[in-house]
């Protein structure tokens, strides 16, 4: 059969070609001038002879395959030749057109011209080019043509589906078939968004698994669309269906890692293999890039605001389906593909962030909240209207506060107006009260009849986890950002209904509301109430552990002239029940005696402020400042100290312990180190703290003006630890990165990440794990970094007296009506807020009181008579004394106000007089 095609196709093209190509001449050709008589044998012959050639084709396509794909000039190649006569038999000028294109579709032509095309891919990732339409491309054209216009007369499924599933499902196919890409992307799109919502249930088991190819049908369909919605013509519906078809994929595809395993290509494609083919994922992501999101955005609100954002009147429908649609397609594409990068491309390159702000704003003025989408159809009708739009702008809005710096949130205000953001954290603690309260637990009434496949990422019990991480995350941030200047009152962030006893009794007992708030949400709580909540769980950890017989044993010698050494050495060995229990000190002095007393806690204190004080001393080479004298891991460590790794183990022990003991030390750390207890990444507003010079470089660079590749740089860091300088690169090659405009922001978030994150991540993860021996990750999820510093260090509040006097105790002879300690008091209240720091830190050896008041101060403040009852004026003449391990006093009994007010400066300015007794 195969030599006879070829010949009557050689002949077919002779004849055509001796005189101008037009319908009838072909028809002439075929049946003379007399064709409607008979018409149907020639139909027939005709509608045989180009099933032949494509049969032909079919069973020679192996030996042919380097030949499938050549253009239509190339016209000498027996493949084109029959594609070509195929073409022709097809054109729509032709009587026969609608017969013969009905008889191939019957033989399922499209398996065939799926085959062939297979065949024809010899290289996936560098195609020939070719300046013309191939002679099979022009046979595709035609057929879809015919089947976008005509209505189906065949008794199977719908040709149109089952041509857009064949076709393509083959890997890469715009890659052979730039011409046919051009011509018939927006078909595609449109049969496929018609044909999707009405055959959901099936989708997968009798279609998608017949075609392997699904993950290649959502790639080559992703990269057309960039082609489609870039037609200035591209209308909104044309979006809408966009959405609609890649969704579905989408939700059936499973995710996508973002380090895909290497595995080879094949072109049959099992479902596994193809989820993992590695350049499958890199199609699918990457052609989700910045062209397509702009143009996909523009559509949607070319239509929807054409008066930008300034109406605060309810959303129009066409607006709901607008919001609704891309919410979907964005949430599924989120839970299924690597989403940094697109992310970025939504914040940075589209004004979709704003938009939706602008849709939820108005939504939540006018009370009414509606979503519209025929690909949310199988979620229940009392699902909050809500729920997607905030599932999809929390994500987006936290992912750019990440990279946003100070000029950009505060000056520039994007994409939030400062004004609106007391607005946006109301709208996000009644939502998370909803999700985490309201909702918690409860299972809607209305069953669904329709579900999706696959991971159920459209299920309502995802979307609500996704949406509370997302909200609970960004409200931390911004919570972060109004710490750092002041845009609303810190308790607005609060709900009221969290400020109750019963709120804290409640999340306490564990497995509730309440305590599913405080782990999911802890900012919607009272900082006042996270930190009773959290001395509580100290106070019962405390005495679980004390309760132990054998832990009361622990006693440990240490001498003074060696307090770090001694206690590395003893300490560090401890298991984390021993390190609960109760921890006993002796010191040895000087000459190796050992100093007399028993330690009833008093001890342990002075030794934990003088370990404290040694270990993170910068002199010890641990720990460096940043300019405002605040501490962080010295990234050069190593390099001072062999056992430096052990060391930050042992330091986030000890720093474990004081919390765990409530003994507060007067060590200032660095926000972007503490995040590090968080287990958190820092950003580029961050960058400040540690290296202001090089924020305010890094600021130039990303709004420089100018040709940015003549500033030389390359992405690369460089290090100068001790005299030693060294480059380490950002990324692999980065010493032959040139840094441009494209790939400067880029560069400016890894210099960022560098110094913020990787220079000090193996110290901070060993010191973490030290730290967590002690302090329970849930515990210290509850706070953010700068009421982390406050546990550890005390509030920062003026130094309350009244709360001093109220919790204080007096031995020796001395009262609380007692004629010197009223003097006293009045003393201390006279003093300036330095001086009263001052002398808080001579007598308990920390500057700030604890976050609750002086109740909580363990053991409570004493003062004690510093003179017989006898008393002589040498005993008047003595200064005052502290034993900051008891937290006490030594007062003699002055006379007057002014001698007690010069005696008590002079001690606690020259930190003299410490006596342990």
């Amino acid at each position: 059969m195969y030599p006879s095609c070829v010949t009557a196709a050689y002949l077919l093209k002779l004849k055509i070609f001796e005189k101008p190509c037009c319908g009838g001449n072909i028809v002439t050709l075929f049946a003379g001038l007399d064709y409607p008589l008979k018409r149907s044998l020639v139909d027939l012959r005709v509608k045989k002879l180009a099933y032949a050639c494509l049969q032909a084709i079919f069973h020679n396509r192996n030996h042919y395959k380097d030949k499938l794909l050549m253009p239509s000039t190339s016209s000498y190649w027996p493949t084109v030749a029959l594609f070509e006569t195929v073409a022709f038999l097809t054109n729509p000028e032709l009587p026969w057109n609608c017969i013969v294109i009905d008889y191939l579709l019957e033989r399922k032509v499209f398996s065939l011209l799926r085959c062939i095309i297979l065949a024809g891919v010899q290289d996936v990732k560098s195609p020939e080019l070719h300046v013309s339409a191939s002679a099979l491309e022009h046979v595709l054209i035609s057929l879809v043509s015919h089947v976008g216009q005509q209505p189906c007369q065949c008794s199977n499924a719908d040709p149109r589906w089952s041509f857009s599933l064949q076709i393509l499902s083959i890997p890469f196919l715009w890659h052979h078939l730039p011409f046919f890409k051009e011509g018939l992307g927006r078909f595609y799109i449109h049969q496929m968004a018609n044909f999707l919502p009405s055959h959901a249930g099936v989708l997968p088991d009798d279609i998608l698994q017949e075609y392997p190819g699904h993950a290649c049908l959502l790639g080559n369909l992703l990269e057309v669309a960039g082609v489609v919605l870039s037609d200035p013509s591209s209308t909104y519906h044309t979006a809408i269906d966009f959405l609609t078809v890649s969704t579905f994929l989408l939700e059936v595809l499973p995710s996508v890692d973002s380090s895909p395993v290497q595995k080879p290509v094949d072109d049959e494609l099992t479902m596994d293999d193809e989820v993992l083919s590695p350049d499958l994922q890199k199609q699918i992501s990457s052609s989700i890039d910045s062209c397509l999101l702009q143009h996909l955005v523009n559509a949607l609100l070319k239509a929807t605001c054409p008066t930008g954002y300034s109406d605060k009147t309810w959303p129009s429908n066409i607006e709901v389906e607008a919001i609704s649609a891309v919410c979907t397609f964005l949430h599924v594409t989120f839970c299924t593909l690597p989403h940094e990068l697109i992310m970025t491309l939504l914040a940075y390159r589209t004004e979709l962030l704003p938009a939706l702000w602008n849709y939820i704003k108005r939504c939540h003025e006018n009370q009414r909240w509606s979503f519209s989408s025929k690909l949310t159809a199988h979620i229940p009708g009392d699902t909050p209207g809500w729920l997607l739009p905030l599932a999809v702008f929390c994500p987006l809005y936290k992912h750019m506060l990440k990279f946003v710096d100070t000029e950009e949130f505060y000056e520039q205000e994007t994409p939030v107006k400062i004004k609106d953001i007391p607005s946006l954290v109301i709208i996000i603690k009644q939502a998370l009260w909803q999700l985490l309260w309201t909702i918690n637990g409860h299972v809607s009434s209305q069953n669904s009849s329709r579900s999706l496949p696959g991971d159920k990422k459209l299920s309502v019990e995802l979307i609500n986890r996704k949406a509370r991480v997302a909200m609970s995350e960004l409200l931390s941030q911004l919570q972060d950002w109004n710490s750092r200047r002041q845009f609303m009152s810190a308790d607005d962030f609060h709900l009221q209904e969290a400020r109750s006893k019963t709120f804290v009794s409640q999340a306490l007992l564990g497995n509730t509301r309440a305590s599913d708030i405080l782990k999911q949400a802890p900012f919607l709580v009272p900082f006042t109430s996270r930190v009773e909540i959290f001395t509580s769980e100290l106070v019962a950890s405390r005495q679980r552990s004390g309760a132990h017989p054998g832990l009361t044993r622990l006693t440990f010698k240490i001498r003074r002239n060696r307090v770090l050494e001694d206690a590395f050495e003893q300490l560090s060995t401890l298991s984390e029940d021993d390190l609960r229990g109760p921890i006993r000190i002796s010191f040895v002095n000087e000459f190796g005696v050992e100093e007399p007393g028993v330690d009833g806690g008093g001890i342990f204190k002075d030794f934990m402020e003088n370990i404290i004080q040694a270990a993170f001393d910068v002199q010890f080479g641990l720990f460096k400042e940043t300019p405002d004298h605040l501490l962080y891991p010295n990234p050069g460590s190593a390099l001072v100290h062999k056992q430096h790794l052990q060391f930050f183990h042992f330091l986030g022990t000890l720093l474990g312990k004081a919390m765990y003991e409530g003994i507060l030390v007067d060590i200032p750390f660095a926000t972007f180190f503490l995040s590090k207890l968080k287990e958190k990444s820092n950003f580029l507003h961050d960058l400040p703290s540690l290296d202001p010079e090089l924020y305010r470089h890094l600021l130039f660079l990303k709004h420089y003006k100018g040709d940015v590749s003549e500033l030389e740089l390359y992405f690369v860091a460089v290090n100068n630890e001790y005299g030693d300088q060294t480059e380490e690169e950002l990324i692999p090659g980065g010493k032959d990165l040139r840094v441009t405009k494209d790939n400067a922001i880029a560069f400016i978030h890894l210099v960022a990440n560098y110094r913020l994150n990787y220079q000090i991540r193996t110290q901070s993860l060993h010191f973490l794990r030290g730290f967590q021996q002690l302090v329970q990750k849930e515990w210290i999820e509850m706070f953010n970094e700068h009421e982390i510093q406050l546990f550890i260090s005390g509030s920062l509040e003026s130094m309350n007296v009244d709360d001093l006097r109220s919790n204080t105790q007096y031995t020796g002879g001395y009262h609380h009506e007692h004629q010197v300690i009223e003097m006293f008091w009045e003393v201390l209240e006279s003093f300036s807020l330095e001086y009263q720091k001052k002398f808080l830190k001579f007598v308990t050896g920390c500057s700030r009181g604890p976050l609750l008041g002086f109740k909580y101060l363990e053991p409570k403040f004493c003062i004690q008579r510093a003179a017989p009852l006898d008393v002589t004026q040498e005993y008047l003449d003595r200064l005052p004394t502290s034993a900051t391990c008891m937290n006490l006093l030594k007062l003699p009994p002055y006379p007057s106000k002014d001698q007690m007010r010069t005696k008590l400066i002079y001690s606690i300015s020259a930190d003299a007089g410490f006596d342990l007794s």
